[in-house]
């Protein structure tokens, strides 16, 4: 059964406060499930986000927050995962109920989203040290880490709440202070995050969220030119305009962009493990993720079985609503999201597709339901093989050798993630590594480690997020002190003049 819950309408959070856009608009959060309003959310816009940037930025210069001592700081980074495992439940439904993602797996993401924090807290107080080198008697040379001072974060609609504080804890953890513009179609993760910043008594600047839309708010961020960094996750296109609108101001970009991350199942593989996370990788997070294995590359002697087995699944995955625990697939994110996706299904059957589908119950067609979808008979060439299509749909292609199947997994214009399946080792790491992907799993799904670097090449981004890449390569800047310690020797120009 649906759980009906009223919900708050959304403000800003800037400088501590909850306030209404300078400009008194709002605009609809609406159901996934049913197309309903939610609630209202305020409409910030450049004027909001100068106030947001000031607020963070006279934190960091002259708050307390550029200054504490490393374990003061890890003090709030700890009390506000804390307060998220506290409000993990309440955080799961909101998600689901925001998102249309299932709540089995919101409750996964909540408990991600204090771990993140945690994580952070662990890595930055054993990790963030410099390197010292002695010269002979005469230097001392070493480096330390400083936090840049305000970073902008654009964050995502799918999985929203993981992938917010996936940026937002090693950017507070480094001493950063935080401007958050996070997707408009998934205003309630940010909320909920601001509300866990108040009751943690962060500091007042530390933390600001402006809602609003991109060519608006986040165009204004990115543009900023107090903000020191911009840390960006969503679609390639997007991506390539941060970029550019951010060099003016010479801005550090990271970006985890789109992806069209190949599955390749040789004749020897676990056919069932291979089974399992296949169709986890697609249909998990209703097919909006960025590293779902959408291209599947069967060898020709277990295509047959292969794809019989797939339909199976396909047919009994449980379509429903998002709330209900037993739901493994909910509808997407919005009607024109819904609209792409029933466009590229199309498109597959113009390319020569045949599309085998799962059924949505009659009950939930007022939501933004794709089911299940297999295209079979599928060549790589193919737009639907190429372009990303962002949701619960599996091209399955079938390949003969090893050396077709890195020649298709590479013949694309992404790079992000990659997954392969067979029982001989040479063959994993020999694939592995000629696979043009940032991530490979090797007879596994996608089990992240949080030490690990997560980017992509290609059009799948720039730069890399996770354990010490973040706090690093990103999120600090490397400052080089060299020290005298004996005497040396000084080139004495003009102490003697002309002859």
């Amino acid at each position: 059964m649906h759980l009906e819950q009223r919900v708050e309408d959304v403000k800003l959070y800037i400088n501590g406060e909850f306030v209404e856009a300078r400009s008194g608009e709002t605009f609809k959060n609406i159901s996934p499930f049913t197309n309903e309003p939610i609630n209202l959310v305020a409409k910030g816009d450049s004027v909001d986000i100068n106030e947001a940037v000031l607020a963070a930025g006279e934190a960091f210069r002259k708050g307390p927050w550029g200054s504490m001592k490393l374990k003061e700081r890890m003090k709030y980074i700890d009390r506000i995962a804390d307060l998220i495992e506290e409000e993990s439940e309440a955080i799961a439904k909101l998600e689901s109920l925001d998102s249309g993602l299932p709540i089995s797996q919101t409750r996964k993401m909540a408990a991600r989203g204090a771990e993140n924090f945690r994580f952070y807290s662990r890595m930055v107080q054993a990790r963030m040290h410099g390197d010292a080198y002695q010269v002979d008697e005469e230097f001392m040379n070493y480096t330390v880490y400083k936090p840049l001072g305000v970073v902008g974060l654009i964050t995502p609609w799918n999985a929203p709440f993981m992938l917010l504080t996936w940026k937002v804890a090693p950017a507070l953890a480094t001493g950063n202070t935080v401007v958050l513009k996070p997707a408009e179609l998934s205003p309630l993760s940010a909320n909920i995050l601001a509300n866990v910043m108040q009751k943690a008594e962060l500091p007042s600047g530390v933390f600001n969220v402006v809602h609003g839309y991109g060519e608006t708010a986040g165009e204004a961020l990115v543009k900023h030119p107090t903000v020191k960094a911009i840390s960006f996750t969503g679609e390639t296109t997007t991506g390539k305009r941060i970029i550019k609108n951010g060099a003016d101001s010479l801005k550090k970009t990271s970006m985890e962009l789109g992806g069209k991350s190949p599955l390749i199942v040789f004749e020897d593989a676990d056919f069932n493990n291979a089974l399992d996370a296949a169709v986890w990788g697609i249909f998990s997070f209703n097919g909006e993720r960025c590293t779902a294995n959408s291209r599947v590359f069967v060898h020709k002697s277990v295509k047959g079985e292969f794809v019989e087995a797939l339909k199976a699944r396909v047919k009994n995955i449980i379509v429903g609503d998002p709330k209900d625990d037993e739901t493994e697939i909910g509808p997407l994110i919005d009607r024109g999201h819904f609209e792409k996706v029933s466009g590229y299904i199309e498109l597959a059957r113009e390319e020569g597709c045949e599309v085998y589908q799962g059924t949505v119950p009659n009950r939930l067609k007022s939501g933004n339901y794709i089911p299940p979808t297999l295209l079979l008979h599928a060549k790589n060439d193919m737009r639907v093989c190429q372009e990303e299509i962002f949701g619960p749909v599996m091209a399955v292609i079938d390949f003969e050798t090893e050396e077709e199947v890195i020649s298709m997994a590479n013949d694309v214009d992404y790079g992000l993630a990659g997954y392969v399946w067979t029982n001989d080792i040479k063959r994993g790491h020999r694939v592995a590594q000629a696979i043009d992907s940032g991530m490979i799993w090797v007879n596994s799904q996608n089990v992240r480690d949080l030490r690990i670097p997560f980017g992509g090449m290609k059009a799948s981004g720039i730069g890399r997020e996770g354990g010490h890449f973040a706090i690093f390569e990103f999120y600090t800047e490397p400052k080089a002190i060299h020290v005298a310690i004996g005497n040396h020797h000084i080139p004495q120009f003009g102490k003697k003049g002309r002859a």
